[in-house]
């Protein structure tokens, strides 16, 4: 299950991308937004990946 976490980010990180250079090139506000929102759901999704090792190891 967590490497299908971990490309859940590489997806979140990847869709950013075009918004971060329209933020930060153009100075579009509404792309920081968005911007903003992946960060957000990227923290979300890097500690489900945590939780979710931290279970693992303690199965071993």
């Amino acid at each position: 299950m967590s490497k299908d976490l971990f490309h859940d980010l590489k997806e979140i990180l990847d869709g950013a991308e075009e918004d971060v250079d329209k933020f930060y090139d153009k100075g579009n506000k509404a792309a920081g937004t968005r911007v903003r929102k992946a960060m957000q759901a990227l923290k979300k999704k890097a500690q489900d990946v945590r939780v979710d090792i931290q279970e693992i190891k303690r199965e071993m």
